[in-house]
């Protein structure tokens, strides 16, 4: 017989998320998540950000991703076109 593996009850956190908040909630999410978060595929994300009718995205080294704030601050403002959200956003500072 082979000798029994004996594994951890416990989970262990190797690493936290540097894109996450204290709470763990992520600071920003890729299009997958994006399109989760407004109930739409990831298609018409790509579409809209095409259109410029999302906010402005941010590139980390290859990746396309949207900062989680903004978003919820766009949304709240009525999911303006980029052009107008980006004249609200210069306007509030």
């Amino acid at each position: 017989m082979g000798a029994a593996i004996v594994l951890d009850a416990i989970p262990i956190r190797i690493a936290s998320d540097p894109l996450a908040d204290a709470d763990g909630s992520p600071l920003v999410v890729d299009a997958r998540r994006l399109a989760a978060m407004l109930c739409s595929g990831i298609r018409t994300v790509r579409t809209w950000d095409a259109a410029g009718k999302l906010p402005q995205p941010i590139r980390i080294g290859g990746r396309v991703v949207w900062r989680v704030e903004e978003i919820r601050a766009w949304l709240a403002a009525g999911a303006p076109d980029r052009e107008t959200w980006t004249a609200i956003r210069a306007a509030r500072k």
